[in-house]
C-alpha cells in the first residue's frame, strides 16, 4: 500500500513539474521536491522500490530545473 501511495504522490509531483517548467514558475519546483520527498518516504517504508525510485527521479528532474534556473526562476 505504501508503494502505491508513493507512486501516486510521484505522479502528482510529475504533473506539477510540467507546470514548473514554464518560465517564471520555477519556484513551484521547491513544492514539487517536497511532495516527491514525502512520496519517497512512503516508498522507503514499502517492500517494493518502484514508487520510491519514481519519486527520486522526479526530485532529480526538479532539482536539475532549479539548478539551471538559478534556484528561483
Amino acid at each position: 500500500m505504501a508503494n502505491l501511495i508513493a507512486f501516486l504522490l510521484g505522479l502528482v509531483a510529475l504533473v506539477l513539474a510540467f507546470i514548473g517548467f514554464i518560465p517564471l514558475l520555477g519556484w513551484l519546483n521547491w513544492l514539487i521536491i517536497l511532495i516527491a520527498g514525502v512520496g519517497a518516504a512512503f516508498g522507503f517504508i514499502s517492500d517494493k522500490s518502484g514508487g520510491r525510485n519514481f519519486c527520486l527521479v522526479v526530485m532529480a528532474i526538479c532539482a536539475l530545473r532549479l539548478w539551471l534556473g538559478g534556484g528561483i526562476i
